[in-house]
């Protein structure tokens, strides 16, 4: 007994997949040709490490929302921890910091300690 199988090829997929890709690249102002697309990153210097480590201990502590109506989920020991390598940071730099910089550091833990006690209760 043979096998009369047919093979539908659906071409009508390419054929939007290239329509959304000519759209996209209109919307570019760059055209869209060999451009990564991705966000300006800030650079990579001290502020920047600290405001990731605060990201990390926000998110842990619940404040930031990641998905719209949805509760955020809150890990305090992750929210600790993070907090406790900015402190670790603080006391391993003191006095070789900028004056801006030490003030951002100082600043930023303290509005997490007070965010930790807040959401330990």
């Amino acid at each position: 007994m043979a096998d009369d199988k047919k093979i539908i090829v659906d071409e009508d997929w390419k054929n939007k997949a290239q329509k959304e890709k000519e759209v996209a690249k209109e919307k570019c102002e760059c055209g869209g040709e060999h451009h990564n697309h991705s966000h300006e990153l800030p650079p990579g210097d001290f502020n920047a490490l600290i405001s990731l480590l605060a990201t990390q201990a926000m998110f842990s502590l619940g404040l930031i929302v990641t998905e719209k109506g949805k509760e955020p989920t809150k890990d305090l020991n992750m929210a600790k921890f993070n907090i406790d390598i900015l402190d670790s940071l603080e006391q391993k730099t003191k006095g070789n910091l900028s004056e801006q910089e030490q003030q951002f550091l100082s600043t930023t833990l303290t509005q997490l300690r007070m965010a930790f006690v807040e959401m330990s209760k």
